[in-house]
């Protein structure tokens, strides 16, 4: 995760005319929130590769220079684009809080998930410079004081913090992956390529696969979201061992 902010900065997501980047004095034609909402659509889409600047001025439907007047070159823009995703999860999660702690950070994960998953592109941009991304810094800030309410030393706060935003999007990442080549084609659906995955996996000697053949009954048409929450029940649980509860 980035370095935060240092004392007496105010991180701020609010775009305004940059010194930054390229110099210009053409009038903005968008807004900060168009902007990213069409970055957005470009990723979800395209993924990072193809989210170019002169990609979304031309969905835009103006200059580059237009895109320029907020922020200051493609780095940003993921990083921007990336937080406002985010802000959707801290604005869904705006009411969580006074309940169960450790039921609390499994609304808070289970949410962040959701949003993460399907987007191959975002796992990479997250929490990556909170300098900028303020919604990042705010749902890590709401996921650490639900831990806070624990009574933990900050040493396990800070470790159980990590491992829970660590945990939600290592695990979004991977499951969120790009399919394979022959799904994308539409030469095999996913649930076609899924099945010859178990077959494979049925087809492997016992003897040398044994928890292979243990799990393949479950592996078979399993649930990502199903698998990622019993994970993260397994994460929270060893939380409450540990702060007493």
């Amino acid at each position: 995760m980035a370095t935060p902010p240092q004392a007496g900065e105010t991180p701020s997501s609010e775009a305004s005319p940059r010194s930054r980047g390229p110099r210009t004095r053409t009038r903005a034609s968008h807004s900060l929130e168009s902007v990213l909402a069409g970055a957005v659509e470009i990723l979800d889409e395209s993924g990072a590769q193809g989210l170019t600047i002169r990609a979304l001025a031309a969905r835009l439907g103006g200059g580059v220079a237009s895109v320029y007047w907020y922020v200051s070159g493609r780095d940003e823009l993921l990083d921007l684009a990336a937080d406002s995703v985010l802000g959707g999860v801290l604005e869904a999660t705006a009411d969580v809080g006074g309940g169960d702690p450790i039921d609390d950070l499994r609304t808070i994960a289970v949410a962040m998930f959701d949003a993460i998953v399907d987007r191959p592109w975002l796992g990479a941009y997250v929490l990556r410079d909170t300098a900028i991304q303020t919604h990042s810094l705010q749902l890590y800030e709401r996921i650490g004081e639900q831990v806070m309410r624990l009574d933990l030393t900050p040493r396990q706060s800070f470790h159980a913090t990590s491992a829970v935003v660590g945990y939600v999007i290592g695990t979004a990442a991977d499951m969120g992956q790009e399919l394979p080549e022959t799904v994308v084609s539409g030469e095999l659906s996913k649930e076609q390529y899924m099945a010859s995955a178990t077959a494979q996996w049925r087809a492997l000697d016992p003897a040398r696969f044994p928890y292979i053949h243990h799990i393949v009954d479950e592996f078979d048409g399993h649930d990502d979201r199903d698998q990622f929450v019993g994970g993260l029940d397994l994460l929270l649980s060893g939380l409450r061992l540990q702060a007493g509860r």
